[in-house]
């Protein structure tokens, strides 16, 4: 048995380093768990976003209309493959179960507050950390083609616009202001100055582990299997055997949260996003903003190291083998789309997005004892989030009234 520390986090994730980062801060002693090290997950290989508008879920209507047509495609935005779809039936139950009128406003609501916090919380988290000059303001740009594709998107921007979201319509001449060289097939865009990213979200994320070094963090190796709640404590097993003991404990360990909190009792249907990617070098395309091609479920964004093709919505588990083709698809999308993008000298990748299926994150206490905190579930939206979700975390762990109302979070609400 190690010394027992105040507060151990699994998971070295953008959240969970965050969130240790903020609870350090609170004055506690904290030590990260990860079962490979600091940003080795879906943190290292995302856009690079803080997509403080993305408030809508993925669970809705409109995603209903286009799925059927989607799912037919096996290299399309939104795929199942035939080997996981059994595994996965009770999930897409329960996300078709959320994209009713009703729950899809209840979720835009509560994503809104949780994303009002996280852009009050970002800027000063990274000041604290020193990672401010990795910051970017630089827009997103989305992308349609023809009037009917176009109109599609207005009743999603009317719900931005009822949050206070500021955007901007744009014909063909006003999109070629703001990002030359898309080809003619897109007529329309809608370009949201508000959407902030950061440099490259690998470099940020080590960055953090740094900073919480520096500070006097621990960050260690561990796979961890399972939780063991004590009266006034946690045990926390490692798959060697080991047992490290902590005050209290924040869950945070992204794909594979669910199979640590199912050792305490808990049922919390997450399932795994399988993001794909393609980054090229600098020099492959003039980016000026990031570029969304919503109707092809993938973005083009602008990294310090490269620039990063990718997206769309494999739910294939944990044990399938990659498949690269979605990788090559889109790249091969990007290309037609952007004819002056250079795909040449890219690296392939794929991570685990974890997500739940209303398309809210899992934040708040274990039903088995309150000195288990949960923060997982966040779906696309882990790097956008992870100020705000470190903010909660750390209020919880000492004793605070959340800065927002968590019951939409609730890891019990399944």
């Amino acid at each position: 048995m190690e010394k027992q520390v105040d507060v151990i986090v699994i998971g070295a994730g953008v959240v969970g380093l965050s969130a240790a980062i903020a609870a350090q801060a609170r004055g506690l002693n904290v030590t990260v768990l990860d079962r490979e090290g600091p940003a080795a997950g879906a943190s290292a290989g995302n856009a690079g976003a803080f997509a403080f508008t993305d408030i809508l879920p993925l669970a809705s209507p409109g995603i209903l209309k286009k799925a059927p047509k989607w799912l037919l495609d096996p290299l399309g935005p939104l795929s199942v493959p035939p080997a996981y779809a059994l595994q996965i039936a009770p999930w897409m139950f329960r996300f078709w179960h959320a994209c009713s009128p009703k729950r899809v406003a209840h979720s835009t609501a509560a994503q809104t507050a949780l994303m009002d916090l996280s852009k009050a919380e970002l800027e000063p988290f990274l000041r604290q950390t020193g990672t401010l000059p990795m910051l970017r303001k630089e827009g997103n740009l989305q992308v349609y083609e023809g009037e009917a594709e176009f109109k599609a998107s207005l009743p999603g921007w009317a719900a931005r616009e009822e949050h206070g979201i500021e955007f901007l319509h744009l014909k063909t001449a006003e999109i070629a202001e703001i990002q030359p060289g898309l080809a003619p097939r897109f007529t329309h865009g809608t370009f949201t100055p508000g959407w902030y990213s950061i440099a490259d979200p690998r470099l940020y994320t080590l960055a953090l582990a740094e900073h919480f070094g520096v500070k006097g963090g621990a960050v260690e190796r561990a796979e961890i299997t399972a939780l063991r709640p004590l009266e006034n404590a946690v045990d926390v097993i490692a798959a060697d055997g080991t047992v490290r003991r902590a005050r209290k404990v924040v869950l945070s360990a992204g794909a594979f949260s669910h199979k640590i909190a199912s050792t305490i009792g808990e049922t919390i249907p997450l399932e795994t996003e399988r993001g794909y990617n393609t980054t090229l070098p600098q020099d492959a395309l003039d980016l000026r903003t990031q570029v969304t091609f919503g109707g092809h479920g993938f973005v083009v964004s602008r990294l310090s190291t490269g620039i990063r093709v990718g997206g769309a919505v494999e739910l294939g588990g944990l044990k399938l083998p990659p498949n690269f083709r979605r990788s090559e698809a889109m790249l091969k999308k990007a290309k037609a789309f952007l004819p002056g993008l250079k795909p040449q000298g890219g690296v392939q990748w794929m991570g685990f997005r974890p997500s739940l299926p209303d398309s809210l994150p899992a934040i708040g206490t274990a039903r088995a004892t309150p000195h288990i905190v949960h923060a997982f579930g966040h779906g696309h939206l882990g790097l956008t989030q992870s100020a705000g979700t470190a903010r909660i975390v750390a209020d919880l762990l000492t004793g605070q009234r959340p800065a927002v109302d968590i019951t939409s979070f609730s890891p019990q609400r399944f």
